[in-house]
Parts: C-alpha cells; structure tokens; sequence
C-alpha cells in the first residue's frame, strides 16, 4: 500500500514523517552499498557524495500555498513529491545515467516519474535527472510504498543549481534579467565543461587500457 492518511486522523504528522526519514535511511544505504560494490568490481565510485533531507514544515506549506492547496496532511501527502529528497552528486554525466540504471533495477524500487533536465534542461538553464520512486518502509503492521524524489547531477551542475537557488532567495519576486542572462550562459558553460572533462575522461582510460565500467 502507498502512504496515505487515515480520515480518521489516525496517522499523525510525526508518524508520516518518520515514514519519510525511514524512506531516505533505505535509499541511502541501499546506494551506499552500490558505490561500495561499483568500487570493489570495477575499481571506480560513480557516486561523489549524496545529500539527503525531509521538507521543514515550513516549506511543505509553502509549497502546498503555491500551488493553491490547503495545508493538510492529506494534501501534504498527495500532492507534494519530494518531502523526502536525495542528491547523488557524481563526477561525469555518464555516471548520472549509470546510477539511475541501478536504481531503476532494484526489484523493491519503482520509479513513477522521470525528468531528465540534462536532455531538456530548463529555461534558466538548470540541469540535473529527477526521478520520483516509491520504496517499501517497513512498519510494525504494516509495509508502505513511500515517495522519495532523487536528484543525480554533476559537481558542475551542482555548483550551478546551488548558486541559482540562492539568486532566488535574493529575488523573491522576479531575477532581474541580466542576472538571468548571465545564469544562463554560465550554465551552458557548465555543459560545456561537462562534455569537455567526460571527453578527457575518456581519453585517458583509452590510453591507459582500461575498460568502460560497465
């Protein structure tokens, strides 16, 4: 069963919320323990680092008032997709798709959702892959297929995004346009060096003889 709230009011704010940090507790050792045997196979860590984290409250209203919801915990629950969230920071964009590969075939995870902004990235310029997956907690009475959202990007991007994040904070309103600008050539100066570092990636394996990690 997926996570939902009792009418009855039985499923308090706490309990659905321990659910969620329950959530992002397996996604994580479960990519842990992925790098780790990535590592000990073919002798390389696609994974850099990973970031997790639950919404404050705060930002579960906000987001819910943005999008013309009433702050419930029925609607918190439907509608907000990324209450619990995970960064998988990696150091090429082949690497993005590798790790989404290996999440995607886990046979107790089920990814419902795809967006891939590297392929399409977003008018600002923003790039990363997003993915929305259900993955069981297991309770005392029950199992629940709870909504993780995971973010796979490069250090580059992530650099980027992070910047863009706080220009936002800035600007509550509207970025001024210039900024704008320059956001988005800085961001396809990212791509670009993404490619560019891949690409040397690439040549020096091939030099040294070694094989793709597959």
């Amino acid at each position: 069963m997926e996570l939902e709230v009792n009418d009855n009011g039985v499923d308090s704010y706490e309990e659905v919320m321990l659910i969620y940090e329950s959530a992002l507790k397996q996604i994580t050792t479960k990519l842990d323990i992925l790098n780790r045997e990535f590592q000990l196979v073919h002798k390389y860590n696609p994974i850099e680092h990973i970031k997790s984290r639950v919404k404050t409250p705060q930002s579960i209203v906000k987001k819910l008032k943005r999008h013309g919801y009433e702050s419930t915990l029925q609607n918190m629950v439907k509608y907000c997709n990324d209450i619990a969230g995970v960064r998988i920071i990696c150091d090429y964009t082949s690497d993005i798709y590798r790790i989404a590969d290996m999440i995607s075939n886990q046979s107790d995870i089920r990814v419902v959702a795809i967006k891939d902004y590297i392929e399409h990235p977003k008018p600002s310029g923003y790039e990363s892959y997003h993915m929305i997956v259900l993955i069981p907690v297991y309770l005392s009475d029950r199992i629940v297929d709870t909504k993780v959202e995971i973010q796979i990007r490069t250090i580059a991007m992530d650099f980027w995004a992070s910047l863009e994040h706080k220009i936002q904070y800035k600007f509550p309103g509207e970025v001024p346009q210039q900024i704008q600008d320059e956001l988005l050539e800085n961001a396809k100066m990212v791509s670009a060096l993404d490619a560019s570092m891949l690409k040397l990636n690439e040549e020096i394996r091939e030099i040294a003889g070694e094989e793709e990690e597959l």
